[in-house]
């Protein structure tokens, strides 16, 4: 779950509860502003990544820790997959999201509304628990000018989802790494997902999603602009209903 850092004011943090399991909450918290520093936005160094055999053998402590045999039938092949799995999962880390924005294209004909990628799916880990956050995020930009493919900004979202994350700090990392790159007059990125750790450890509250916003440049000064995409990306039938 989250820490506690986010956004600037305006930007929320929202926790609502599913109906279906009891009557709805929703419990909003403004908090203290967080920019992505530019050093920030592509992966840093790391220290030394341990050998495939080593990250093996840590599975196999962690079998036995949970109380296991990792040399039973069963289990026997589960390091090797486990650590395959984590490439998977964190694959984020081997991600420029810079370099994805990189092509942009400027034949929009002075196209200058809202363009808006709603429903991403989005998968990433609780980087207290190590455990799943799965939900969705909507992104949303006012171009200058140019605009980007908009698979790339699917891939913006995988490149941060794919780490160890907090969704706040997710939510702003996306939203930052847009506004450097594309220099847009507006970014709005908004993410809705159901965290593990608290469904199925701790307090065992299931149906509980956790929404957070980021809000920069037209969609922060302007609340027209703001009430436009929050609209547009609340409501499903929007477009039906429009047309």
């Amino acid at each position: 779950m989250g820490a506690g850092c986010g956004f600037g004011p305006g930007d929320h943090i929202h926790y609502q509860s599913d109906q279906k399991h009891g009557p709805a909450a929703t419990v909003t918290e403004t908090l203290v502003n967080i920019d992505t520093p530019k050093s920030k936005l592509v992966r840093e160094a790391s220290t030394k990544r341990p050998s495939r055999a080593e990250a093996e053998a840590a599975v196999r402590t962690l079998i036995r820790w949970a109380g296991d045999d990792p040399d039973r039938e069963g289990l026997h092949d589960t390091p090797a997959r486990v650590v395959k799995s984590y490439g998977q999962f964190f694959a984020g880390y081997g991600e420029d999201p810079v370099a994805i924005l990189a092509r942009t294209f400027e034949e929009i004909d002075g196209y200058d509304e809202i363009v808006l990628l709603r429903d991403i799916r989005l998968e990433s880990h609780c980087e207290h628990h190590m455990v799943p956050i799965i939900g969705v995020a909507h992104v949303a930009y006012l171009p200058d000018r140019r605009v980007v493919g908009i698979s790339k900004l699917a891939r913006v979202v995988d490149a941060y989802a794919k780490r160890l994350q907090l969704q706040e700090k997710l939510t702003a990392q996306i939203a930052n790494t847009i506004n450097e790159v594309l220099q847009p007059r507006g970014v709005a990125v908004v993410i809705e997902a159901n965290h593990e750790c608290m469904s199925t450890r701790g307090v065992h509250k299931t149906g509980v999603s956790m929404v957070t916003s980021r809000m920069l440049g037209a969609f922060r000064d302007d609340p027209s602009t703001r009430r436009e995409v929050l609209a547009m990306i609340s409501n499903r039938r929007f477009i039906e209903a429009d047309g």
